[in-house]
């Protein structure tokens, strides 16, 4: 008899076969593949963009124009992956399988999940399907088997050593760089580290300086808010002994390492002053500082931001705050409460630096109220706000967890966040019922998409409690609303009723200006036009202008979370990679170049690569 496994996998196999018979074949028998509710999310692999099709008569009628050119192949179960099973996603029992496959450019790896339509007497069809690239053919990443045995690695008693050649590498006197990567953060760090396996020559600049001072140099008691397991850099996971939250200053000390292990180059101290683009040449012209004040001009193709928020302060209009005679910081000015023990503070913001910052004041003596400008999202740090990473402790690899993530389409991923939402709440209960009685103004994202939605769409508008919210209950730390302030005065703030809060301090935890902002500032009013939006989904069903082609040839964005930075600078740097083999055009309006001929290089250091 055979077993379940053995079921499942002859069930994904026969679809998987009959799938790439009918992409070779007619629309209609490609239709009766997919449910009539089903989506397709591409990640370069058919497409070369990142983009995902809902509604099967949608999936069939775009499959079959980009299958055309790319003739993707082979399709089958990977061995070396976690084989198919059956799992719940989104509310719904589902077969989950991972897949590989060829195409004319590359190898891909691909997720299926089968449910039975009840409509043609329990087939199982496809529910989700994702495509993506995981290698260009001849291009492969420099690990494991592939690792380098270059010039800097030889033995040669009478050249320079490693050390010599890391420094010249990093110097750039003679060359500029292909890249240059604007911040030093995790986001800065995982392109990096992915396009130098890439043979992509690329420079880091971060105005801290000391690598890890975006992290070393926030407020004292900082720790992460999610656990470890989800949180590695790619190709050198966290040491097995780390702890469950990481704190501020270890994943800090963590950078400098990454940075030395993965012989990254990373100018520390270095201002990014702006930059203008030659539609001719293809290449950017900027200017930086350097740590010693001198300017340098550099001229890569490509730009990448990293920078995550803009790092420009959103201070908001408050007019009689001049009046206040006491000291007033924004929460990147914060660092310690040890100043204030014993004297009175107003934190003005109640996402999780708000109630941090707040925290930290009040177990260090200060009497502390905190404004509620506006709504907000509580869920306790653990376990509630780790529900959406139980995918990462269900037994398969890392790897392949991210790809799972990978292929979650936006509609369930707010069904999925929906569901946990609501299992959070019951989880929660006690401490909301708490937050209410004391007039705290509770709300549960968009539709009720939960904490992470509110990450994805505006950066902010919750807390993960890890004890704020408590000392709020229980009225060791005062709340007050934004609206009952009538205005500011020398003494603190003067509320309607007449009463004034007493402040020797103001923080305004009040966030960060959008990545927009930021672009004009260094590039320009015509770029920024040119860019447009970036971050949240706009009319589409992916991130707007993150790690993908933007309207602007050569300017890239990544920003996020340490796994969305791992997960998607994979693809942010294979797309870079295939421009400068030519394989795709930076003008995001025009598609990969997947015509059946050989492709001319744009360098002509480069092979020219047939796809």
């Amino acid at each position: 008899m055979p077993s379940e496994r053995d079921k499942t996998e002859v069930i994904v196999a026969d679809w998987l076969a009959q799938f790439e018979r009918a992409l070779s074949g007619d629309g209609e028998k490609l239709a009766t593949l997919f449910h009539a509710d089903s989506h397709w999310r591409d990640v370069l692999a058919l497409t070369w963009s990142i983009e995902t099709v809902s509604g099967c008569d949608t999936i069939v009628r775009v499959l079959k124009a980009s299958t055309h050119q790319v003739k993707p192949t082979g399709l089958a179960i990977d061995p070396d992956r976690t084989a198919p099973r059956r799992v719940l996603r989104a509310g719904a029992e589902a077969i989950e399988a991972i897949f590989k496959f060829e195409t004319s450019a590359g190898r891909g790896s691909g997720v299926l999940r089968l449910t039975p339509d009840a409509g043609s007497n329990g087939t199982m069809k496809a529910w989700t399907l994702l495509t993506s690239l995981e290698e260009l053919k001849g291009h492969g990443e420099q690990v494991g088997k592939a690792r380098p045995h270059g010039e800097s690695y030889s033995r040669d008693f009478r050249g320079p050593n490693w050390l010599d050649l890391r420094k010249a590498s990093a110097a750039y006197t003679d060359r500029d760089p292909t890249v240059l990567v604007v911040g030093g953060g995790q986001a800065g760090l995982s392109i990096a580290a992915r396009l130098g396996q890439l043979q992509v020559d690329t420079l880091i600049i971060d105005r801290w300086p000391r690598i890890g001072d975006n992290w070393r140099q926030r407020y004292h008691a900082l720790t992460l808010h999610n656990q470890v397991q989800v949180n590695h850099l790619p190709y050198m996971p966290f040491p097995p002994n780390w702890p469950t939250y990481i704190p501020k200053d270890k994943l800090a000390g963590w950078f400098e390492a990454y940075v030395e292990s993965l012989e990254l180059n990373y100018w520390t101290g270095t201002e990014f002053e702006g930059g203008r683009y030659d539609e001719r040449d293809g290449r950017w012209t900027v200017t930086l500082r350097r740590a010693d004040g001198t300017p340098r001009e550099l001229r890569p193709r490509h730009i990448v931001m990293a920078t995550g928020v803009s790092g420009i302060p959103n201070i908001p209009e408050l007019p009689t705050l001049r009046n206040f005679h006491g000291k007033v910081l924004h929460s990147s000015q914060y660092d310690d409460g040890e100043a204030w023990k014993g004297r009175n503070a107003l934190v003005i913001g109640t996402g999780n630096s708000g109630h941090d910052i707040a925290q930290d004041l009040q177990s260090s003596g200060a009497r502390v109220t905190l404004v509620q400008r506006s709504s907000t999202l509580i869920v306790n740090v653990e376990p509630s706000a780790q529900l959406p990473y139980a995918l990462y402790d269900e037994g398969p690899s890392l790897e392949d967890c991210d790809l799972i993530t990978v292929a979650t389409p936006l509609a369930l991923g707010r069904k999925s966040h929906k569901l946990f939402t609501e299992r959070a709440k019951e989880m929660d209960r006690e401490l909301l019922d708490g937050l209410e009685r004391i007039g705290f103004q509770l709300d549960f994202g968009d539709d009720g998409t939960g904490w992470q939605f509110k990450y994805l769409t505006r950066g902010g508008g919750y807390y993960f409690n890890v004890g704020c919210s408590d000392l709020l209950v229980e009225g060791k730390i005062g709340l007050a609303q934004f609206a009952d302030i009538d205005g500011f005065v020398a003494e603190g703030a003067r509320l309607r009723s007449g009463e004034t809060l007493a402040a020797d301090l103001v923080v305004l935890a009040t966030g960060y200006q959008s990545q927009e902002h930021l672009v004009r500032k260094l590039f320009g009013n015509a770029v920024a036009t040119r860019v447009g939006p970036i971050w949240g989904f706009g009319e589409g069903q992916e991130l707007r202008n993150m790690f993908m082609r933007t309207p602007q040839p050569g300017l890239w964005f990544i920003a996020g979370s340490l796994a969305q930075c791992r997960i998607y600078s994979k693809y942010l740097g294979l797309q870079i990679k295939a421009c400068e083999l030519g394989l795709l055009s930076r003008d995001h309006t025009s598609p990969g170049k997947a015509e059946a001929r050989p492709i001319r290089s744009q360098r002509a250091d480069l092979p020219s690569v047939a796809i």
